[in-house]
């Protein structure tokens, strides 16, 4: 990131007032309806999508994101603006937005910080009016920004301990009492990619008067320390679908270390193929097939 990705509500208004944008909440429905930033188009699957890294996974993620943003009005000139409710409660689903759409090579994104828990704060107007975008052609070019990696990238990286990955999981997804967000046993095995340090998402954040924000950069420098993890190192981020690695995307690109990357699939994507090595139970023991023991 060469500038900041984050905006504050009062930046967003006046940009809003200025510029072509297109808004995009990617809030559930039912909270969407009842009240939204006025103008904003819902696109809801920017957090729902599970993806996989093969090669008819990329190809229908690269369609449909491609589909649900020219939907939305994307067509290249336009500013993208993502939000969710707050930075800590939609589990990083605005900052997968952004990895979203920078991965398909959209020129223009931004991020609402703080998300529309922020703006409402500032006193900002909300609307339950469904707006009707002008269906574009979105301009896709997924070799942008090469950000995204998949499987077998991520084993390959398993062998050279000059990448560090990072886990930034739930501390009972993380430890192999849970295998996802969604439930113990969604996944078939539960446990963490042999070799990986963690930093809980969260941490990435503090509160300040408008809710949940991300942390200085040296704050955030420090949380990276912890696990050897400095400006020059090569981070390889992972969680159980892209959502939370993404957050952390964003808050290590906005502390500028340089080379990040999130493997998008994730646990849902790894713990699905047995001959996949895991780690379960304490530290170093590491099963390649099948395994569920919980630490």
């Amino acid at each position: 990131m060469t500038e900041t990705v984050l905006i504050s509500p009062e930046e967003l208004s006046a940009l809003a007032a200025t510029r072509k944008t297109v808004v995009i909440d990617t809030r559930d429905p039912k909270s969407y309806a009842a009240g939204h930033i006025p103008g904003a188009v819902n696109v809801h699957e920017i957090f729902t999508y599970l993806a996989t890294s093969t090669a008819e996974g990329v190809a229908e993620l690269n369609r449909k994101f491609a589909a649900a943003f020219g939907a939305a009005g994307l067509g290249g000139e336009e500013t993208a603006i993502v939000y969710e409710q707050s930075m800590s409660t939609g589990f990083g689903q605005s900052c997968r937005g952004y990895v979203l759409l920078a991965y398909l090579g959209y020129p223009k994104v931004k991020i609402l910080h703080g998300g529309i828990a922020a703006w409402t704060a500032k006193g900002l107007p909300t609307s339950t009016a469904v707006p009707s975008p002008m269906a574009r052609v979105f301009p896709i070019d997924p070799l942008a920004a090469p950000i995204l990696i998949g499987r077998d990238e991520m084993l390959a990286a398993l062998a050279d301990p000059a990448i560090a990955k990072l886990d930034v999981r739930d501390v009972d997804e993380w430890i192999g009492e849970s295998s996802s967000p969604y439930g113990r046993d969604f996944c078939p095995r539960k446990g963490r990619l042999p070799g990986a340090v963690w930093i809980e998402w969260y941490r990435m954040m503090k509160p300040d008067g408008d809710g949940q924000k991300f942390k200085s950069k040296a704050e955030i420098l420090g949380e990276c320390a912890t696990v050897g993890i400095g400006p020059q190192t090569p981070v390889y981020l992972y969680c159980f679908k892209g959502a939370r690695a993404s957050n952390t995307f964003v808050a290590l690109k906005e502390t500028g270390i340089e080379d990040v990357r999130i493997y998008f699939g994730s646990w849902n994507e790894w713990s699905r193929d047995p001959a996949l090595p895991i780690e379960a139970g304490a530290a170093g023991m590491v099963s390649a097939a099948g395994s569920t023991a919980a630490a």
